[in-house]
């Protein structure tokens, strides 16, 4: 059938036969045509149907200069063949980094095998088994998993779940500035950004404190009787890689506990060992109603995302057979090959002491980074994180320029945020072939968060092109970026 004919105000179609002899395919890419485009065709086919706007923003960082051919362990490989080191690690999608045998293999078997993929009307093994790993991985009496594709939906689960137990008379949540916990409609409400907000009509149910200050905390649970939930990100992603102190989240659990209120922590982004623990609130001894992860879940290979949650707090909300479907797994939550990939993840976690070498490599990565700041106090602001997720501040734009420049260029400091954050990362893939990530509020923040199998060779590696890098001085490097940006 051919493409439809477009109109200026509508879309008409010619009815189709009822009986059709045979419908013509479309113009279709193959796989292997796929594999082959080139990356002119590849950029206009991303303007063309996936995202115009976005494609600026790779431009400024040249980013749309590169195609990825394949990847393996640390790097990705261009077309060039370059290898460039992998420091953004998707998010912290890439705990395993990229294409782990044992992983390649796991879900190799399971389609040569022929084995199930959806199997919504019979029980899953693999869904059973995955659910039992996440909960003993799970500290306290977390050990009810609801499975799901994404971050967003695990916090949408988690969020229906507490609203669910806190009961009608306690409807409304508290959650942080700064906060990130998906895009989707349901946790749109509690994700604090303008940005991502934007106009849309979202829950007005909520009420927003500042991170870390558990005094604003208490006086809303004082105040406020029908606060039922809090949700919190143990570590702050999209803030700025913001952490609170242990006697915050030790305070946290005890008010809970006095004023009947859920803690939702949301360790989807650092969770899963990143901090050198499996969930971030361990290192301060506590342990939430309800958590969520997803992100390196997947092990890199697939799309998995869970609630965990305390069986009582469970059972409040969907613990009737009346009630039991409210929130049951939607259709592609707990697939075969997913659950397989999540399964064989978590062994490989454990097998090869990615947790322990989070904790360990991310402490000399921080060690060397703070070199850094102290050699560059005029440049670095702040190096801050735990594990393999580190936050790296610069000065706003005026504070690292000479003396003579500051007074001119500070009125611009809001306006130009963010942009010795993008010349860096942007120069450091041209000329180091080192890829690093951002942040969304706080856009003067170089985002690390390298896979777990990351080694100190690799830290060293890194640190000493950021250093060469920053060696060049901030009017070099402005020029540096300028010259990139010609010819484009």
């Amino acid at each position: 059938m051919a493409k439809p004919e477009q109109t200026s105000s509508r879309t008409l179609v010619d009815a189709p036969a009822l009986s059709p002899a045979a419908i013509a395919k479309p113009d279709l890419i193959s796989v292997e045509q796929a594999k082959a485009m080139d990356l002119a065709r590849i950029t206009d086919l991303f303007k063309e149907h996936l995202n115009p706007g976005q494609l600026h923003f790779m431009k400024l960082l040249g980013f749309h200069k590169v195609k990825i051919e394949r990847a393996e362990g640390m790097f990705y490989i261009d077309q060039n063949g370059r290898k460039i080191l992998d420091f953004f690690g998707g998010f912290g999608s890439l705990a395993f980094g990229h294409n782990h045998p044992r992983i390649l293999d796991a879900r190799k078997k399971f389609q040569e095998e022929k084995r199930q993929e959806i199997a919504i009307a019979f029980m899953s093994q693999y869904a059973a088994a995955l659910a039992h790993n996440i909960a003993k991985c799970s500290p306290g009496d977390l050990d009810m998993v609801f499975l799901g594709s994404s971050g967003s939906e695990a916090m949408e689960a988690a969020v229906k779940l507490v609203e669910r137990a806190a009961g009608p008379k306690r409807p409304k949540i508290v959650y942080a500035e700064n906060s990130f916990h998906g895009k989707t409609k349901g946790v749109l409400a509690i994700t604090d950004g303008q940005l991502y907000r934007a106009d849309f009509k979202v829950a007005d149910n909520v009420v927003r404190v500042p991170f870390a200050d558990i005094d604003a905390v208490e006086h809303l649970f004082k105040s406020d009787p029908e606060i039922g939930v809090i949700v919190l990100e143990t570590i702050q992603g999209g803030g700025g890689i913001i952490q609170a102190k242990a006697e915050y989240w030790q305070k946290l659990r005890a008010l809970c506990d006095q004023y009947g209120v859920l803690w939702v922590a949301d360790e989807v982004q650092c969770g899963y060992g990143r901090s050198g623990r499996f969930y971030a609130f361990e290192h301060y001894g506590v342990v939430p109603d309800v958590t969520a992860l997803a992100k390196s879940l997947g092990a890199g290979k697939a799309a998995v995302g869970a609630m965990i949650a305390r069986r009582d707090v469970y059972m409040k909300a969907y613990g009737t057979p009346k009630t039991a479907m409210i929130h049951a797994m939607a259709t592609f939550g707990g697939m075969g090959e997913a659950c397989v990939t999540a399964i064989e993840g978590i062994n490989v976690l454990y097998d090869e002491g990615l947790i322990d070498n989070a904790a360990s490599t991310g402490e000399y990565l921080l060690q060397r980074l703070q070199a850094l700041k102290e050699k560059y106090p005029k440049i670095i602001k702040d190096v801050r994180g735990k594990g393999f997720m580190i936050g790296l501040e610069f000065h706003d734009f005026s504070q690292t320029l000479p003396m003579v420049l500051r007074p001119v260029v500070s009125v611009l400091d809001d306006k130009l945020k963010g942009s010795l954050s993008g010349f860096v990362g942007s120069l450091l893939l041209r000329d180091y072939d080192v890829l690093v990530a951002f942040t969304e509020y706080n856009r003067n923040v170089i985002r690390l968060e390298p896979p777990l199998i990351c080694q100190p060779e690799h830290v060293d590696r890194f640190v000493d092109a950021f250093d060469s890098l920053l060696s060049r001085g901030i009017v070099s490097i402005v020029k540096d970026f300028v010259k990139s940006q010609v010819g484009k």
